[in-house]
Parts: structure tokens; C-alpha cells; sequence
């Protein structure tokens, strides 16, 4: 069911354009390409906004949260201040203070004859903890504490 064109229309019509009822082909290529441009520009654009939070994360764990902080804040107030400060604190590297302090502290603790208190942030001694399993194992009438499965 062609319907003959009007007389006054050009008889060689370009091939984007559609008869009527007809899928439009260059309407779906171009949502399609707009759709993947968006995806794109989105990609590119938390590619660059992380750019600050991936350049401190080999240095130290505050500095690293700072930065972090300071790029959620950009990200969330859209104030560009905070993602260009954060960049400049990602490229310096901050001086160690807190390992020199805590070893003069372990040290003047030695003097006084206390005993210095574990770091958390370290890890557990393996030999402290394999003789603390070893002594709970000796005993006969210790009980397990640990329930085997799932209920």
C-alpha cells in the first residue's frame, strides 16, 4: 500500500528519509550513538574526578582520607576548590611524623620500666599467638568456644 508521492514533491528523495509507518534507522543509530557518547563523557569524567584520590593511595592513610574527603566534597558541592586542593595535597608528600614520635615514646616507656602498649596498626606476633593456641590446647578440660556450622 504505497501511497503515490504529490506531484510538486522531488522524485529522488534522500535515503534517511522514511515513508510513513516505516522504521526510522538513522533516529535509532543516532540514540544509540548519543547514549554510548553520554556513557563516554560520564566514564571519563569519574576517571579524572578519582584522579587526586588514585594519586594518594600509595602514600600515607590520613593523607589518603583527606584527599578522599576533599574529592566527595567536590564531587557533592560541585565547588571545584576542594577537587584542585586535593590534588595539590595528593602530589606533595607529607613528612612522617607519627613513626619518630611513637618510637621516642616506646623508648622513654622502656626507660620508666613500663611496658609499651601494642600497636593496633601492626600486626599480632605469629609466636605470641601460636603459644597462646598451643597453651589453650594443653589444657584437658578447656571447652570450645567455637560452635562447628551453621544453624
Amino acid at each position: 500500500m504505497s501511497e503515490p508521492l504529490h506531484p510538486a514533491a522531488p522524485h529522488q528523495l534522500p535515503s534517511f528519509i522514511t515513508a510513513p509507518g516505516d522504521t526510522d534507522v538513522l533516529m535509532a543509530v543516532v540514540g544509540i550513538v548519543l547514549i554510548g557518547a553520554v556513557l563516554a563523557v560520564g566514564n571519563l569524567y569519574l576517571h579524572l574526578h578519582t584522579l587526586p584520590e588514585r594519586m594518594a593511595h600509595k602514600s600515607q592513610k590520613l593523607q589518603f582520607e583527606i584527599v578522599a574527603v576533599l574529592g566527595l566534597l567536590a564531587l557533592f558541592t560541585h565547588n571545584h576548590l576542594f577537587w584542585v586542593i586535593g590534588l595539590f595535597l595528593a602530589m606533595v608528600d607529607l613528612p612522617d611524623f607519627g613513626t619518630p614520635l611513637r618510637r621516642i615514646a616506646g623508648s622513654v616507656d622502656k626507660m620508666a620500666g613500663v611496658a609499651p602498649e601494642e600497636d593496633p596498626a601492626e600486626a599480632p606476633n605469629e609466636a605470641a599467638s601460636h603459644a597462646a593456641a598451643t597453651a589453650d590446647a594443653a589444657r584437658p578440660g578447656a571447652a570450645k568456644s567455637e560452635v562447628q556450622g551453621h544453624a
